[in-house]
């Protein structure tokens, strides 16, 4: 059970950059939200998912993330538990730094799509281990807990997928559900001021309306505790709701740039 009430850990949060941030915590399955000190409306969030004595991250950011991130991560658990990296998509917000985490460990496992994957060398870095989300949709902690990948093309790229974690039950959604917002907040308290935010982002950066209904079709029976997204808010379980039907009806993208075409 979650110790922690992620409402009030909004309402709590205060933009100090002393410390993680705890999202989920129980027994030794914890999520923290990373964080960095942005002052820009584009702000990129990185997690870790702590199991045991294991620690994966999730969408580890660019270059200039490396160092905050890493000291982060200390205040946790030593370096050498981090086993893992998650990369989404191959964005050099998200994944630039996967090269500065293998320079610390080349052991660490990097895990991602075929097609993000086909990229990701371009980075400078071409022998690592590789799990591709693509042969097998499961990731398993040494405990038995296990992470599920679910497929998102074309939002926005044809390569992307998100995380889900049975153990939180929190969806680590990448680009979707992003937001773009100078008023920025660590958890959504207010999802219809909230709505612009995500179509600041959603709408120039998502393919179309099939895309996300496609997604949404393929997450089937998965009712999140909680959104996680790379860029913006997190988004409590009592906005899932109307998140899900904020990407079922939007139109973007294509919809947009060819909507006089039939």
């Amino acid at each position: 059970m979650n110790t922690l009430d992620l409402v009030e850990v909004g309402r709590l949060f205060l933009e100090k950059y002393d410390k993680p941030t705890s999202l989920f915590l129980s027994g030794q399955h914890a999520i923290y939200w990373l964080g960095m000190p942005e002052d820009t409306a584009f702000r990129c969030n990185t997690y870790l998912i702590v199991d045991g004595r294991e620690a994966i991250i999730v969408d580890p950011g660019g270059v200039q993330a490396y160092d905050f991130i890493k000291m982060r991560i200390e205040q946790i658990l030593p370096l050498a538990s981090v086993t893992a990296l998650i990369v989404c998509h191959q964005d050099p917000d998200v994944a630039a730094s996967m090269v500065q985490w293998l320079d610390f460990n080349p052991a660490i496992k990097v895990i991602t799509s075929i097609r993000t994957n086909i990229l990701l060398p371009h980075y400078g870095k071409v022998d690592y281990t590789f799990v591709n989300i693509n042969e097998s949709y499961e990731y398993y902690f040494s405990s038995g807990n296990k992470l599920k990948f679910i497929e998102a093309p074309f939002l926005h790229f044809p390569g992307a997928f998100v995380t889900f974690d049975e153990i939180s039950n929190y969806l680590f959604s990448g680009d979707i559900w992003a937001s773009v917002d100078m008023d920025w907040k660590l958890v959504v308290d207010d999802f219809n001021k909230h709505e612009l935010k995500l179509s600041l982002f959603h709408i120039d950066y998502m393919a179309s309306n099939i895309a996300c209904k496609g997604f949404l079709q393929r997450l089937g029976q998965i009712e999140p505790d909680a959104i996680l997204p790379q860029h913006g808010s997190v988004i409590p379980k009592k906005f899932v709701p109307k998140a899900f039907d904020y990407l079922r009806k939007l139109k973007c993208g294509l919809d947009l740039i060819y909507s006089g075409l039939k």
